[in-house]
């Protein structure tokens, strides 16, 4: 079951991210990883704040 995370990252900014990202999540304040994509489900880089 595939489910959206809340994942906040070492700046302090916050964004929701898919969890079976095809592709690497960047933040979107300083473009630093917050999830690798391998092969299903995503490796997070960032701390899960919350799952949606």
């Amino acid at each position: 079951m595939s489910r959206f995370l809340r994942v906040k990252c070492e700046c302090g900014s916050e964004q929701n991210i898919f969890g079976n990202a095809a592709m690497e999540v960047k933040c979107l304040r300083c473009q630093k990883p917050l999830a690798d994509p391998r092969g299903g489900r995503v490796k997070i880089l960032g701390k899960v704040i919350k799952v949606l």
